[in-house]
C-alpha cells in the first residue's frame, strides 16, 4: 500500500460550506463545467455520470473508471474508493476549521500498488492528488 498525502491548503470559506461541497460529488460536474477551454484538452475526462455518491468516467488513457463515497463524518472527513479502476484507491478529504469564515483541507491517498507499480506510477499519482488539493481550495464554497 501507498500512501500519498497532499500538503495542507487553506480555504477562505466556512468548514461546513466545504464539507456540503465535497461530501456531494454531483458538485463535480460543476467543476469541470468551469475549467477553461483552453484546458479542456488538459482533462480528458469523458462520460461523466455523477450522483451525490459517485462518479463514473472514462479517462484517457487509464480507462473507466468509478468512485463512490464509503463514508461522511460531518464537517471533517469524505471517504471514497474506487468501484471499478486499473488501480485500488481509497482517498479521504479531511477538514479542519481555522475560525468561523475559513478552514484547511489536506487530501490522502492510499493505492494498493505491487513494489514495480508503484515505482511508475508515484511520480505522476503525487502530482494528481496535489493538484486536486489545489483545485480544491480554489473552488468557490
Amino acid at each position: 500500500m501507498k500512501r500519498i498525502e497532499s500538503s495542507v491548503k487553506h480555504i477562505p470559506y466556512p468548514q461546513e460550506s466545504v464539507f456540503a461541497k465535497v461530501s456531494d460529488l454531483s458538485n463535480l460536474k460543476y467543476v469541470l463545467d468551469r475549467i477553461p477551454a483552453n484546458k479542456k484538452d488538459q482533462v480528458n475526462v469523458q462520460d461523466l455520470e455523477c450522483t451525490p455518491d459517485r462518479v463514473s468516467c472514462t479517462v484517457s488513457p487509464v480507462g473507466q473508471i468509478e468512485v463512490g463515497i464509503v463514508s461522511r463524518e460531518p464537517y471533517k472527513c469524505v471517504k471514497m474508493e474506487t468501484l471499478r479502476s486499473p488501480i485500488k484507491l481509497t482517498a479521504w478529504i479531511q477538514i479542519v476549521s481555522t475560525g468561523t469564515t475559513s478552514c484547511k483541507i489536506k487530501l490522502t491517498v492510499d493505492a494498493d500498488l505491487n513494489i514495480f507499480m508503484a515505482k511508475m506510477v508515484e511520480k505522476p499519482l503525487t502530482e494528481a492528488v496535489e493538484k486536486l488539493a489545489d483545485m480544491l481550495s480554489m473552488l468557490p464554497y
